[in-house]
């Protein structure tokens, strides 16, 4: 009888890696391999965005954050303390030289000391004010204001802050009242330099001043600078004057034309 053939050897992937003698391995599924320390972490990676900002910086990014924020204020204190200093050596020196000239009579000289320290940094304003009333040269304060209140209008509108923030009040309003005999566009400027840095009563104050030593055309000439702010303002003002100053400044308004005057078609 004849030998059988020998049956075909199974072919396939199910089949693969069987021997030479016939034998079949079979391989079964394969299972995945447990995920690496490595892609753990990516699997885990920190969410990023704007909803998770500084949630995952840890303990070490919390004393980073603290310790700048430590030197920052450091530093701040430092440079202000190191201005004020400078601004006090400033005017202890103009006043020691204004007081030499004033004992020689050499009262032009001592104008000019004034004239150029008008024109210093506004925070240095209320500190040459006040050593001037310690040397026993108070007068000169008022020249000082008057110089001042020829300043541009928003270093003007600085230097009256500076004295409000000083706690020198009446210094910062004796400023303004003189500057509204400048001509009436750099009034109405400083008022809106005013507004911008945040100090709406000074604003008031400056307008009202205005309204009280000027014309009523002259305060409608400030208003049309820029009537949508200015105006309103300015009947305030007048109407804080009197009832009459309220209807001749409203008048002036309304013959110029300006927009927001109760009446004006």
């Amino acid at each position: 009888m004849e030998e059988a053939e020998a049956a075909p050897r199974p072919r396939g992937a199910r089949f693969a890696g069987a021997g030479d003698d016939g034998a079949v391995v079979v391989q079964g599924p394969v299972s995945p391999a447990p995920p690496s320390a490595e892609s753990g972490a990516e699997a885990r990676a920190t969410p990023r965005g704007a909803r998770f900002a500084g949630a995952y910086e840890g303990e070490d990014g919390g004393k980073r954050r603290r310790r700048d924020r430590v030197a920052d204020d450091g530093r701040r204190l430092a440079r202000e303390a190191a201005e004020r200093a400078a601004a006090r050596r400033a005017a202890q020196e103009a006043v020691a030289r204004l007081g030499r000239l004033r004992a020689e009579g050499r009262s032009g000289e001592a104008h000019v000391v004034l004239y150029e320290a008008a024109v210093w940094p506004a925070a240095r304003l209320p500190v040459l004010a006040e050593e001037l009333e310690r040397a026993g040269l108070g007068a000169d304060v008022s020249t000082l204001l008057w110089e001042t209140a020829c300043l541009p209008p928003a270093q003007l509108a600085a230097a009256a802050e500076a004295l409000v923030a000083a706690d020198r009040a009446a210094d910062g309003e004796v400023l303004l009242r003189q500057s509204v005999s400048r001509p009436v566009p750099e009034v109405a400027h400083t008022a809106k330099a005013l507004l911008a840095a945040g100090a709406p009563s000074r604003a008031a104050f400056l307008l009202e001043a205005l309204v009280r030593a000027r014309t009523p055309e002259d305060a409608a000439r400030a208003g049309a600078e820029d009537p949508a702010t200015l105006v309103p303002l300015l009947l305030d003002a007048a109407a804080e004057v009197s009832s009459s100053t309220h209807h001749d400044l409203a008048h002036a308004l309304r013959t110029a034309r300006l927009p927001g005057v109760p009446g004006l078609a």
